[in-house]
């Protein structure tokens, strides 16, 4: 009798990887180290704190953690802006005059030395990207010494924004304040901001061809802190005025630029999007509405306001703005060449998509948080102050664009145009409200 013996084969089932079986050993050295200076921080200030800064400081190491583990690149970036923050802290040893007696301190790592640095880096960032644009055998190398250059600004930038929140501390303890408070603080958190969710869709979409559009608004940005420190030496620390002695600040203000940034790089990528759409257009009239695009993106209102042009710091910015119209100019003749190198039309509005539903979402918590804030501050959740009137319409400006797109179907040219559309709305009320309109958000002056 022959027994028959049947082999069934069994197929094997893979199951995808839990979250935490994904992390490598950095990735949990990492977060040993977040923890650790958590605690760390939290053992030495905490009776300086009150209940909700506390608060801020623990749920600040797992999100940490997270956005570490979430973009892998951030890790490094993170320890290092630590470790050298904290070696410029170190070398203070309780003397603010130190500054200008120790070699790194006085050349590398004091906030405004950081800073300084910063602002060369994004300068040369997006010289290399524009390189890149235009280079023909070199294109990769030079994009990524822009890329690799961008980092390191974004590194000095946090750099000196610890060590400047340090800084403020030595001045005295009831000067002491996170440094979100006037413009020249923000406008730093607004470029490294920018640069970082930039970096980040680089990264993800696997081009950097973008590069060169984004950076023209970072460096328009420290183009403006240069003057702003020079002009009216904004970099001196000051002390908070009573409204902004807050915890709120901490939450609501950068919370609000990552809606700026965010809001910014989209309109960037709309202009990357319509000059690729304009590449064969020959007939120059039919470009009235870039050109016209070109002369607002170069139009620096501060430089005719009506205290006058020299005490506005005029000749500064009349060379500022004959710089931006020749790169304004440059771009729109080598439009063909630019429109080579740029992503699919399909990249361009998913970036800019993105872009805007994550500034949206950030400029709604930071408008909640503003409104709470305003009501423990002012009494009110809602004063139609001139800052909180223009954050509505920028607010409703997103809302309607993304609504349009979520519901409508809204793609292209006319998603394109209302993107550049919202950069000058939110300019106006980045700046505009400041330089022309008073109100009780009235803290940085021009």
């Amino acid at each position: 009798m022959t027994t028959a013996t049947t082999t069934t084969d069994t197929p094997s089932i893979t199951l995808n990887e839990g979250f935490f079986s994904r992390r490598n050993w950095f990735d949990w050295l990492f977060a040993a180290i977040v923890v650790a200076g958590g605690l760390f921080a939290f053992s030495r200030y905490s009776a300086y704190m009150d209940v909700y800064e506390k608060g801020i400081l623990v749920a600040a190491m797992p999100a940490a953690i997270w956005i570490g583990w979430f973009w892998r690149p951030l890790r490094v970036l993170m320890l290092a802006a630590a470790a050298f923050a904290l070696l410029g802290i170190a070398s203070y040893q309780s003397s603010l005059a130190r500054a200008e007696s120790v070699f790194w301190l006085k050349y590398f790592l004091s906030s405004q030395s950081a800073i300084l640095w910063m602002s060369m880096l994004f300068f040369m960032s997006t010289v290399f990207y524009w390189i890149a644009m235009f280079s023909r055998g070199q294109s990769a190398a030079m994009s990524l010494i822009g890329s690799r250059l961008a980092w390191v600004a974004v590194g000095m930038a946090l750099i000196g924004t610890l060590v400047r929140w340090y800084e403020s501390y030595l001045i005295g303890a009831d000067i002491g304040h996170i440094p979100v408070s006037n413009l020249y603080e923000v406008f730093v958190l607004f470029c490294w901001l920018t640069t970082t969710f930039y970096l980040y869709f680089e990264d993800q979409y696997k081009t950097r061809a973008l590069g060169g559009f984004v950076m023209l608004v970072v460096s328009a940005a420290v183009g403006f802190l240069l003057w702003y420190t020079v002009v009216r030496e904004a970099h001196e620390i000051q002390p908070l005025v009573p409204a902004l002695k807050s915890w709120w600040m901490k939450l609501h203000v950068p919370a609000n630029f990552i809606g700026y940034g965010t809001f910014s790089l989209s309109a960037m990528v709309a202009f990357a999007y319509l000059i690729k759409q304009q590449a064969a257009e020959k007939k120059w009239y039919r470009l009235t509405p870039l050109w016209l695009l070109g002369m607002a993106l170069c139009f620096v209102p501060i430089a005719f306001r009506q205290r006058g042009i020299a005490e506005a710091g005029g000749s500064y910015w009349l060379g500022y703005a004959a710089v931006s119209s020749l790169i304004a100019l440059g771009i729109l003749l080598g439009r063909k060449r630019i429109a080579e190198n740029l992503p699919s039309f399909e990249i361009l509005d998913d970036v800019m998509y993105k872009s805007i539903a994550v500034g949206f979402a950030f400029f709604t918590i930071a408008t909640v948080l503003g409104a709470l804030w305003a009501a423990e501050a002012w009494g009110g959740y809602w004063s139609w102050d001139p800052k909180e009137t223009w954050a509505l319409i920028v607010w409703l400006n997103y809302a309607a664009w993304l609504h349009m797109r979520l519901m409508k179907g809204l793609r292209g040219t006319v998603s394109a145009w209302w993107a550049l559309v919202g950069l000058a709305v939110t300019t106006f009320a980045f700046l505009g409200v400041n330089m022309f309109l008073s109100g009780l958000h009235s803290y940085g002056t021009l």
